[in-house]
């Protein structure tokens, strides 16, 4: 999982960087019976929800490229928090 994790980085950072966007982080977890994968994404200044709609379908066109291997999963593209 932790290969496949660096390849999506790698490949959301590569197609992001057009928009100036960060990929923060990526993670891969288990809260109760729900499976998460989460984004974190970030830019200078601040990023706003109609960049992270964009920047989901994205996500989602690269994630389904890498398949990653858990059968069910909750995709979460989120922004960093300020403050």
């Amino acid at each position: 999982m932790k290969e496949k994790l660096q390849e999506l980085q790698t490949k959301l950072q590569t197609s992001l960087a057009k928009e100036d966007i960060i990929v923060d982080e990526i993670t891969f977890e288990v809260k109760g019976k729900y499976k998460f994968l989460t984004v974190t994404l970030d830019k200078v200044g601040g990023i706003d929800l109609d960049t992270i709609v964009d920047a989901t379908k994205v996500v989602n066109e690269i994630v389904d490229e890498i398949d990653i291997p858990e059968e069910n999963y909750i995709l979460d593209v989120v922004s960093k928090e300020r403050g």
